[in-house]
């Protein structure tokens, strides 16, 4: 069997990086905020905070793949 080379190619961009940075700081000086407008309260969770950064990212035009859709199967 032929053996696949593995490409490395970056899944997430620089930018993506840059913007998950900022979001942990500013959870960490408890800043980052949830919800749309930040009338959700404090994020505290650390998985929230880079989900937040991504979206930021993902607004901005960086490299971030798509989020993953969930398959609902359908009442019949």
């Amino acid at each position: 069997m032929a053996s696949r080379k593995k490409s490395s190619r970056r899944k997430y961009g620089k930018a993506a990086s840059k913007s998950v940075k900022s979001a942990m700081h500013r959870r960490k000086k408890g800043t980052l905020k949830r919800g749309k407008s930040g009338h959700g309260g404090k994020v505290k969770s650390r998985k929230q905070a880079i989900a937040i950064g991504l979206s930021e990212a993902r607004k901005k035009g960086a490299k971030v793949p798509r989020k993953k859709k969930s398959s609902r199967k359908k009442k019949s």
